[in-house]
């Protein structure tokens, strides 16, 4: 049995049509209990009927930030309660990009009740402001693309060179994912240029993701100015167990610090490689036995296994994977 593991929790991208599902038809017990209030506690918040919502949406209807935001959090909680349902409790919690609301929820920091109210508010805001970077009748969406292929330092150096030299502008390294992998966010127009420009200085691929808007850059900035003012009324605590940090890619030491780090989290880039190494750091320090994807997908441990970094990362967002790992197979 899974002694010592940190939880790694997914982002948006991860989501899929009936995810979770699973959780909720094959819990049991007190587990069972708390997917159901969890799945009935957004439902409320939301007023969609998520496992509605789940069984019947296609992927583009996910897409949209303002669903997939509450649905990959209740995705996330979801696993993590199944687990505590089968004697697996979290000894360090991180989140990708939004992942990172379940792993204040998980390390205490924040209620999971206060934690879909805060992806739902930051959703519509999200979503309000992606609305307004798209003009009426304008050919195609701002967004997110992956750069493989070139170290995140080259992809900055890019940018900053574009931006200097051609005005490429609305172009912005956004998430540092792997050694060989880097996703930018963008304006339609500055994600057209890129690709081929990107392609001409070396990158294998430039492949746009299934997300809705340009996050994590300064193009969400009128989404954390409207994010702020319902974020101050949340109480954020102490973490109880160790949270780590998109924002700063290290341990956050404070409830104060890590209500500080939500608002800036909304335009900094996730610093992914840093977080990954501290996270290597303490699992060394205290002996974690492992790293659990808890949500939907395999998208970390693959950025994980990319980075060479011990102890080994298994998924564990559906019931098969968590059985999986329950009868150590």
């Amino acid at each position: 049995m899974i002694k010592n593991a940190v939880y790694l929790f997914p982002g948006q991208g991860a989501q899929r049509p009936g995810m979770a599902l699973d959780l909720l038809e094959t819990s049991s017990g007190g587990g069972g209990e708390r997917i159901r209030y969890l799945f009935s506690l957004t439902t409320e918040i939301t007023g969609v009927d998520m496992a509605a919502l789940l069984e019947n949406s296609g992927e583009e209807a996910l897409k949209r930030t303002d669903i997939s935001q509450p649905a990959i959090t209740l995705a996330n909680l979801a696993a993590a309660v199944f687990l505590a349902g089968k004697g697996i409790f979290p000894s360090g919690c991180a989140g990708f990009s939004l992942g990172e609301y379940a792993a204040l929820a998980v390390s205490g920091v924040i209620t999971e009740e206060d934690c879909i109210k805060l992806v739902v508010r930051r959703g519509k805001v999200m979503q309000a402001a992606v609305d307004r970077l798209v003009p009426s009748g304008a050919n195609g969406a701002p967004g997110m693309a992956v750069v493989l292929g070139l170290a995140p330092d080259k992809v900055r150096a890019l940018i900053d060179e574009w931006k200097a030299e051609d005005g490429l502008n609305d172009l912005y390294a956004a998430n540092f994912n792997s050694p060989g992998q880097t996703v930018v966010s963008g304006s339609a127009g500055a994600l057209a240029r890129a690709e081929n420009l990107f392609i001409s200085a070396g990158a294998r691929r430039f492949l746009r993701l299934k997300v809705a808007g340009p996050f994590h850059s300064p193009l969400m900035s009128r989404a954390a100015e409207e994010f702020q003012p319902f974020l101050e009324k949340i109480e954020f605590n102490d973490p109880k167990i160790p949270f780590f940090s998109n924002v700063s890619g290290r341990l956050v030491s404070s409830g104060k610090e890590a209500k500080k780090l939500a608002l800036l989290h909304i335009t900094s880039a996730v610093r992914w490689t840093d977080e990954e190494a501290a996270i290597a750091r303490v699992a060394s320090e205290v002996g974690i036995d492992c790293l659990l994807e808890t949500g939907p997908g395999r998208v970390l441990q693959g950025l994980w296994k990319d980075s060479n970094l011990k102890p080994p990362c298994f998924p564990a967002g559906t019931a098969a994977d968590i059985q999986k790992i329950c009868s150590g197979a």
